[in-house]
């Protein structure tokens, strides 16, 4: 660690090893982040949209959801990814016990050109308090 003084400002800055500020951030954070990669028959993208962002404005309604973002890959189409992201590690959880988000898995079931994936991380930045 070592640390700076700026006379002009009065303040002394420390600086800390990227690897202690990134231990310090991954032990601090508990915000969820989920992407969820979704490949859709191509007469179904129309559907697949409409059910898909009926899902995410309800799942936004929730309080442990922070943020849910419904993205079509742009070369394409048939494939989207789905950003969760969950305030609290139990919130993806509870947002698979809504109804909102049963009768999304129970109508896009058959869009689906494959099984769902999905790929889970924690937040570093910003940090989890400036979340809306």
């Amino acid at each position: 660690m070592s640390f700076t003084f700026w006379p002009q400002s009065g303040k002394v800055y420390f600086f800390l090893p990227v690897k202690y500020i990134l231990l310090i951030s991954l032990k601090n954070s508990i915000m969820i982040i989920l992407q969820v990669f979704v490949h859709v028959k191509k007469e179904r993208v129309g559907d697949f949209k409409k059910a898909t962002t009926e899902n995410a404005r309800n799942s936004m309604k929730e309080p442990g959801v922070a943020r849910f973002d419904v993205i079509q890959q742009q070369d394409d189409p048939t494939r989207f990814v789905l950003v969760e992201v969950y305030r609290k590690p139990e919130d993806p959880a509870k947002h698979k016990e809504t109804d909102h988000y049963k009768k999304w898995v129970s109508e896009v079931a058959d869009m689906l050109s494959e099984p769902r994936t999905r790929n889970q991380f924690i937040n570093i930045y910003p940090n989890d308090e400036e979340w809306g």
